[in-house]
């Protein structure tokens, strides 16, 4: 099974990632993690990575479908996956050649969003460069802006689900589960 998880930064994808990962046996892949590992990298795509993140900017879309395909093709993802963090522009769902089972919307507001980024934040001494109120603010807007097209596309294709992002972790997961069957 595939299937891509959309929401803005704080909705609680990666959680929700990895719970189904565990409980489908498929790996789960954040575009978010494969690109704050590349910034960590000293190359020249790393060092244009790190800029652009650290801007609250999205990477380019010609460069992200390239870079998530390369990684689609392990060996690890031919029996399915669940993938956060793209396709996040109308572009990317135009360039990106897998199919995809159904797509999870998880919904939260953009006060929430800053809310739990700021006490994601808060709570440990290693807040992420590239989670300045600045750059998560700009993200949300990019969010509302690139991604919500996406949403109707998938809309339209009928695979798409929409989640309250707000509830409870075990609720939320519950609601993912039973509609992606």
């Amino acid at each position: 099974m595939k299937i891509i998880l959309i929401g803005i930064q704080g909705a609680g994808k990666s959680t929700q990632g990895n719970l189904l990962s565990e409980k489908l046996k498929i790996p789960y892949l954040s575009t978010g993690h494969i690109f704050r590992n590349l910034a960590k990298e000293k190359t020249a795509l790393g060092r244009y990575i790190k800029e652009i993140m650290n801007a609250g900017y999205l990477i380019p879309d010609e460069k992200t479908v390239e870079i998530v395909s390369k990684y689609l093709k392990k060996p690890e993802y031919k029996n399915g996956y669940i993938l956060d963090g793209f396709p996040r522009t109308l572009e990317q769902v135009k360039s990106f050649e897998n199919e995809v089972d159904k797509v999870a919307y998880i919904k939260v507001s953009d006060k929430e969003a800053l809310w739990r980024l700021s006490y994601r934040n808060g709570e440990n001494d290693e807040a992420r460069e590239d989670e300045t109120l600045t750059a998560i603010r700009r993200r949300i807007e990019l969010f509302h802006k690139l991604t919500e097209p996406v949403l109707g596309y998938y809309r339209e294709k009928r695979i798409l689900i929409e989640i309250d992002g707000e509830k409870p972790i075990e609720e939320i997961h519950k609601e993912i589960s039973g509609k992606i069957k």
